[in-house]
Parts: structure tokens; C-alpha cells; sequence
């Protein structure tokens, strides 16, 4: 009786061993990515045919070097507002894209700059438009998250504020780049040979099309599950009357809520404004169950273009699942997991 009982025990030991095995196997393999970084420096008609080798290298070398810059915070312990700023900072010294020092001319001439910025865990968040002395307009954004009860500051009212929180203020000389305003020239040209309102249109159009990739953004869960986004831009080459696109604007070009996801947007803001891209793509995870690549698929590859619109978006959700979706020839855009596997990529693949 007594060897029944005890291999009994035994049996019962052995059992509970394995299950606890088991559980603990299935903890593992279901624990949510611990951090994770995700970048883009714009979308649009971005053709291997049309880059050269050295610009191509160049790209990825930035992109790589402003994704690492987000990742060491994270990997530290650092929050993530703090690595979406200084990784967008990188990409705004950047001439390679069209936002900070690389922005795209107006009509007028001259260099038209926004940002913003928004906190996952506080849905707090802040947004500059129209500067043209603030050397890194996200710096702007988040002091105007952080250090006044608004959302979005506009214009010379908005410098005025850059200077009073100590921000970098440059001549705006700063901003010119030869290839940029050239490339205005061109488009300057050709419209002189348009002859009436509707073949203008179709121009105008068509420049929008081809004109707008470069606005950079950046996504980032930190250790603390805490999420952030940012954007920045210099909006649209040859824009007009002091227009302003979806970067600046909380739900168009960035969104996050820890509840969801974090969301940068980058295309044609007239259309990413009148989809709430960003805040469209939290929206389908949070109220029907979604997942971050259904929502963004829907969003991006539906949405936008039945209205008539095109671009990209880039996203990370509360467990570290990333996206990086676009209905362009190309976008430019990284990625890097807790594990430190980076990708860079810039065409459609």
C-alpha cells in the first residue's frame, strides 16, 4: 500500500512539474517585445532607378544613425518622448530630409516649418506650424506640450515662445539648401507654361504627387510600456498662403495612447487631415479589436486612397508589435526590437 501511495506522489509530482513547464514556456513565448523604435524620413515616388548608390548609402546611413540615437535611450531606460525627440533632432540636421535644416521651399521663397509631438500615457501634446527661425521645430512641440496650456502654437507667436524656453533660434538662411530651392525653380517653370485654370490644376496636382516625401516621424515604447509619437516637416514644395498640412495636427500625422498604438503619418496631408489617419488607426484596435496591421492596412491601403489621397504611416502598439505601411513607390524607414535587429529599407519590397 505504501509503494502505491508513494508512486502515487510521485506520478502527481511529475505531472505538476510539467505543467508548470508548460505554463512557464507559454509566458515566455506570449511576453510582449520590451521596447521598440520605429522611423520614417517620408513617402512618396521614391525609385531604385532614380537613386544613385551614394545617395542611397547616405539615406540608410542617416536613418540608421537617428534610429541607434532613440534605441541606446530606450535600451537605458529612457522614456519614450525622450527618444522620439532626439531621434527626429537627427533626422531635422539632416539636408536629406525635408524637415529642419533639409525643409522644402514655399512660393514665396522661403522655409515654412512643423511639428509635433504627443505622450501615449497622458494623451498630452503639443504642435508648432509656419516657424521660420526654430532650428528644431520638435524641441518646439514638446515645449509647447510641456511648458504651456496649449496644443498647437502658430507663426511669430510661436517663435516668440521658442525664444522665451531657450530653444536654438537661427537666421532663416539656416533652412536654405541648394538642391531644395532649385528644385522650387523647377516647378516655378513649369507652371509658367501652363495656359489655363484646369491644366494649373492638374499641375499642381501632379507637383503634390511628386513633391512631398521627406517629412520625418518617429514611434517609440520605452520600458515602462509608456508610448510617444513625433513628426516633423517642412510641409510642401512651392505651398502657398501659409499652408499647413496633417504633421502638426494631433489624430492626422501623430497620435498615442498607451490603451493602442503610437502613430506617425507622412503622405498628402490635405487627405491624411480629412482621415485622421493617426488617430484612425488607434481607433479601429480600441473599438474594434483590431490588430495594428489590420488597422494600418485598412487605414492606408483603403481609406486614403479612396479619397484620392497616397502615403505612409509608421506605428508600434502597447506590446511592441511595429508597422510601417505606404501605398507609394518607396518610403524611407527603420526599425529596431529590444533584441537590437535593425532594419533599414527604403523602397516598396
Amino acid at each position: 500500500m505504501k509503494k502505491i501511495a508513494l508512486l502515487s506522489l510521485v506520478l502527481f509530482l511529475c505531472f505538476a512539474c510539467k505543467n508548470e513547464n508548460i505554463k512557464n514556456t507559454s509566458e515566455t513565448t506570449s511576453k510582449k517585445t520590451e521596447f521598440a523604435i520605429v522611423i520614417h524620413g517620408g513617402a512618396g515616388t521614391i525609385l531604385k532607378k532614380n537613386m544613385t548608390p551614394e545617395k542611397e548609402a547616405a539615406y540608410k546611413a542617416k536613418l540608421e544613425e537617428a534610429i541607434k540615437v532613440g534605441y541606446d535611450i530606450l535600451k537605458s531606460g529612457g522614456s519614450s518622448l525622450d527618444a522620439v525627440e532626439k531621434t527626429i533632432n537627427i533626422m531635422e540636421d539632416s539636408p536629406l530630409f525635408n524637415a529642419g535644416k533639409g525643409a522644402v521651399f514655399t512660393n514665396a521663397e522661403t522655409n515654412e516649418l512643423d511639428a509635433s509631438i504627443m505622450d501615449g500615457k497622458t494623451l498630452n501634446a503639443g504642435a508648432s506650424a509656419g516657424t521660420t527661425t526654430v532650428k528644431n521645430p520638435i524641441n518646439l512641440a514638446r515645449a509647447v506640450m510641456e511648458k504651456s496650456e496649449h496644443v498647437m502654437l502658430s507663426g511669430k507667436g510661436a517663435e516668440t515662445f521658442a525664444q522665451e524656453q531657450g530653444l536654438d533660434i537661427v537666421e532663416p538662411s539656416y533652412f536654405f539648401t541648394e538642391n531644395r530651392f532649385q528644385s522650387l525653380q523647377r516647378i516655378k517653370d513649369k507652371e509658367k507654361t501652363e495656359l489655363d485654370h484646369d491644366a494649373t490644376t492638374a499641375f499642381y496636382d501632379s507637383n503634390i504627387k511628386d513633391s512631398k516625401f521627406g517629412t520625418v516621424g518617429c514611434v517609440a515604447l520605452d520600458k515602462n510600456g509608456n508610448l510617444a509619437a513625433g513628426t516633423s516637416t517642412g510641409g510642401m514644395t512651392n505651398k502657398r498662403y501659409g499652408r499647413i498640412g496633417d504633421a502638426p495636427i494631433i489624430g492626422s500625422g501623430t497620435y498615442a495612447n498607451n490603451a493602442t498604438c503610437a502613430v506617425s503619418s507622412t503622405g498628402w496631408g490635405e487627405f491624411f487631415i480629412r482621415a485622421q489617419v493617426a488617430h484612425d488607426i488607434s481607433a479601429l484596435m480600441e473599438y474594434k479589436g483590431l490588430t495594428l496591421k489590420q488597422a494600418a492596412r485598412i487605414v492606408i491601403q483603403e481609406k486614403v486612397p479612396n479619397l484620392g489621397g497616397d502615403g505612409g504611416i509608421v506605428a508600434v502598439d502597447k506590446d511592441g508589435n511595429m508597422a510601417m505601411e505606404f501605398n507609394t513607390a518607396g518610403m524611407y524607414r527603420a526599425s529596431m526590437n529590444d533584441k537590437g535587429e535593425l532594419t533599414v529599407k527604403i523602397y516598396k519590397e
